[in-house]
């Protein structure tokens, strides 16, 4: 017994003493992370229990897995594990056909959890609960990559065509995805910084979704639009670190 508790205090210490990132940055789903490993083959990934990480100069690269159950459990485990100051989410979404471009980043100025469904009152309250406002203060009048500035709608589905007028109407939506409401209302409730890069990898109107049947179209969105997101995380860790 003293034995053990002495190679768990040991254990604890190396914890401790390791480098603390300033960073983490989060990418969600399956098809985002197979894109992350063709930008970084020489990367030495490791093992968590929501997929892989690995450590590249200085900044956690980690796979947090797709939906907001797994997206809002691997950020607590994140900010627990490595104690950053800041998380960075960079991922895909779908945008609204008229509202934004295909291809274009999104920088999150706040996001939603619109699909709470309640029959014994009013759902807008729970909405209300998990919508989080991100705090993009500290780039006011510094030159950032292109991007545009919104906010972002998350659900556990695809967008429903039918739906985009109401959404449109609600919040003003451009875009959806699935993770982006989890890892941001997780990391406020932590008190951790949290920057929500967004690219869209296709388009939904109302009379359907371009990769509706089709996932070749997102796949191949994927693609472009994480080779874009992580050739601008060079200059966003600038900004996060005042230069």
């Amino acid at each position: 017994m003293i034995r053990l508790c002495a190679i768990c205090l040991a254990a604890a210490a190396m914890l401790a003493a390791a480098p603390r990132p300033r960073v983490v940055v989060v990418v969600s789903a399956n098809a985002e992370w197979r894109e992350v490993r063709k930008l970084f083959p020489r990367a030495t990934y490791e093992k968590t229990p929501y997929g892989e990480f690995f450590n590249h100069q200085g900044t956690v690269v980690f796979q947090g897995g797709w939906g907001k159950i797994s997206a809002a459990a691997s950020a607590q485990y994140a900010i627990d594990r490595w104690r950053p100051e800041s998380l960075i989410n960079l991922g895909t979404c779908g945008g609204i056909a008229g509202r934004i471009e295909r291809f274009a980043n999104v920088l999150v100025t706040k996001t939603i959890v619109y699909d709470i469904v309640e029959q014994m009152g009013d759902a807008q309250e729970a909405i209300d609960f998990y919508a989080t406002p991100i705090d993009l203060a500290w780039i006011a009048g510094r030159p950032t990559p292109p991007v545009r500035q919104a906010p972002l709608l998350s659900a556990d589905r695809d967008l429903i065509a039918g739906q985009i007028p109401e959404l449109v109407r609600k919040y003003d939506a451009i875009a959806v995805d699935w993770e982006s409401g989890a890892i941001a209302w997780t990391a406020r409730r932590n008190h951790v910084r949290v920057v929500i890069l967004r690219g869209v990898t296709d388009l939904v109107g109302e009379q359907g979704g371009e990769a509706y049947g089709n996932v070749a179209v997102f796949e191949q969105g994927t693609a472009r639009v994480m080779k874009s997101l992580f050739d601008s995380l060079p200059r966003w860790l600038e900004l996060m670190r005042g230069r």
